[in-house]
């Protein structure tokens, strides 16, 4: 079910121009990370203050359907806003990996099964291990599973 408000879009040019360009297409433009070649998701959440619908380009991490969502921000000292949405909503997520956008659910990991998703994160995408190492906080991820499931 599509998340419902006012859609503000990001603040941040290039995000807010990748996501419109990669929705626009279907998922066929604007699905990598500038010019790395590296595939992106899009995500949407529901804002946990404003309640306007967000969007945001995430790495593409994803293992037998489920998406690792790698709350980095560029090893920034904080967690992204859409981190805290996931926490006080985790049933308002969408993912477009592709032509149409779909329901899912998120949970944070720890321990082991974070340690296997961070794993398989910096495998698609190296810098997350520089990210880590140049914040002090613990970089939180969250596992996506289809809401349908």
């Amino acid at each position: 079910m599509p998340i419902e408000g006012e859609y503000e879009p990001s603040s941040w040019d290039w995000v807010r121009e990748q996501v419109a360009e990669y929705e626009a297409s279907g998922g066929e433009r604007a699905n990598t990370l500038m010019d790395t070649g590296l595939p992106i998701i899009v995500l949407t959440t529901k804002g946990n203050k404003s309640g306007k619908v967000r969007k945001m380009a995430l790495m593409k991490v994803e293992h037998d359907g489920e998406y690792a969502l790698v709350a980095s921000q560029g090893g920034m000292p904080t967690n992204p806003s859409w981190y805290y949405n996931l926490k006080a909503d985790p049933t308002a997520l969408m993912i477009q990996d592709g032509p149409e956008a779909i329901d899912y659910v998120a949970r944070e990991v720890f321990g082991e099964e974070k340690a296997l998703w961070w794993e398989r994160s910096v495998a698609a995408y190296p810098p997350y291990d520089e990210y880590q190492a140049a914040t002090t906080r613990v970089i939180p991820v969250l596992v996506a599973r289809r809401a349908d499931t």
